[in-house]
């Protein structure tokens, strides 16, 4: 069996919001975030990019996460857009819907809200 590794997180951290930080506002990246701390409010890679979100054990975001690949091993309460993968240890909590190409979901990780699947080809216009 030959697959491509699309599903292949890159390891390169640009930006770490730390265990003890609180950030109010909304954070736009580029190239790899990870978030231990909390947010508030939303966080999106800037647009053209493609970047990767972790959301570290401790890490928590209040608002909507939106990025071409997300680890989540700590929680969300809001919508989760991943535009190619997204992956939820066992410790991740969703409380909102999420939005997803390709999904990992491991044993105990938690959905509270909708999934919704986006396939290659769809677009937000009806045909």
């Amino acid at each position: 069996m030959f697959f491509k590794k699309v599903n292949k997180i890159n390891s390169r951290i640009d930006t770490l919001v730390g265990t003890d930080t609180v950030v109010s506002g909304d954070i736009i990246f580029s190239g790899g975030l990870r978030i231990d701390g909390t947010i508030r409010g939303d966080v999106r890679e800037q647009a053209g990019t493609q970047g990767t979100v972790v959301v570290g054990e401790n890490g928590c975001v209040e608002g909507a996460v939106s990025a071409t690949k997300i680890v989540l091993i700590g929680s969300v309460v809001g919508t989760v857009k991943a535009s190619q993968f997204i992956e939820l240890q066992s410790k991740a909590r969703i409380k909102g819907t999420l939005y997803y190409k390709s999904l990992e979901m491991h044993v105990d990780s938690v959905i509270d809200g909708n999934l919704v699947h986006n396939e290659e080809n769809e677009t937000d216009e009806p045909v």
